[in-house]
């Protein structure tokens, strides 16, 4: 259904995207934003989820400031690279990057964010930082980090109470200093909106998305 796109920056980085168009008139645009481990399998699934949905979806290869194609898995050295990749790239530049992407979107109308993972916090953070009408993140590990940021757009997040690397203390933080945002915890483990892990919890899944999208109906069309 998709298509690779080149994006730039207002810093002059060119990088690129995954696109996949609705089959009809778009609702408005949703800017999908990766994991750890690129724009892979799993993401393009997502963005091509959305565009079913009727968006036109887009997905930025944010590594590719430090290095382009990245495509992984979810093994452990997976996880070591994507980690390693992201080390390698500051907040300045991926909200450069995303608001590169979310100026595209805004072509077809209003824009709404969802990540996943490190996606999850680039989604709170695009919400505080940039110009976009929603956001949703899954799973994001920092938002608690940056729970003293104001959102400028409506904001919905998702957890997993398994999820070791993300401690409930630190949902809690979030919904303390961000009452007025829904958090929802399920009984599922991080990670669990994809196909491709084997923390993968269909019915955790299916809920969050449906949520999701009636979050973005409400917000973005």
């Amino acid at each position: 259904m998709g298509t690779s796109i080149e994006l730039s920056a207002a810093d002059g980085h060119k990088f690129a995207a995954y696109r996949a168009d609705p089959a009809g008139k778009p609702r408005g645009g949703i800017v999908v934003i990766q994991e750890i481990f690129g724009v892979n399998r799993h993401m393009r699934r997502a963005t091509d989820g959305f565009a079913a949905d009727g968006y036109v979806a887009i997905c930025p290869a944010l590594f590719d400031r430090a290095e382009r194609g990245v495509d992984i898995g979810y093994g452990p050295d997976d996880i070591a690279k994507g980690r390693d990749i992201r080390g390698k790239i500051t907040w300045d530049q991926t909200l450069a990057d995303m608001a590169a992407a979310i100026a595209e979107a805004k072509k077809l109308g209003k824009v709404g964010v969802v990540g996943y993972c490190w996606g999850g916090s680039v989604a709170w953070r695009a919400a505080t930082q940039l110009s976009c009408a929603a956001a949703v993140g899954y799973y994001g590990g920092m938002v608690a980090q940056f729970a003293g940021e104001k959102a400028k757009c409506p904001v919905m997040l998702h957890f997993g109470e398994k999820d070791a690397s993300i401690p409930l203390s630190d949902v809690e933080k979030f919904k303390q200093a961000q009452p007025q945002v829904p958090v929802f915890v399920y009984p599922a483990d991080h990670g669990f909106n994809c196909e491709d892990r084997k923390q993968h919890d269909p019915a955790a899944a299916k809920t969050a998305r449906a949520r999701t999208l009636e979050f973005f109906r409400k917000h973005v069309g």
